[in-house]
């Protein structure tokens, strides 16, 4: 079956798509698609996972036409993060 690997840098993105057999996990196909050689950083034990935008768990079953995501980890706390202006509250 065909299913995609997302993962996102500031600098670089990556999404691959690739075919795994049907039995196969989240984790069978992140080490599958090659992603772990090319971002040496990236340790399962530390980072989030998802399908779809929805948390998932390394040993999930996939489905045909998933889209794996990896998550990295919050460099900033949301909450010392000043907001942006919503679209037109500036001009006043």
């Amino acid at each position: 079956m065909q299913i995609g690997v997302a993962f996102s840098e500031p600098a670089q993105q990556l999404w691959l798509r690739i075919e795994v057999p049907d039995e196969s996990t989240v984790q069978a196909a992140i080490e599958q698609s090659g992603i772990l050689a090319k971002f040496p950083h990236i340790d399962l034990t530390e980072y989030k996972v998802g399908i779809f935008g929805k948390m998932a768990e390394l040993d999930a079953a996939l489905r045909p036409g998933d889209r794996i995501e990896i998550y990295r980890p919050i460099t900033a706390d949301p909450a010392t993060v000043p907001r942006r202006a919503i679209a037109g509250d500036d001009d006043e």
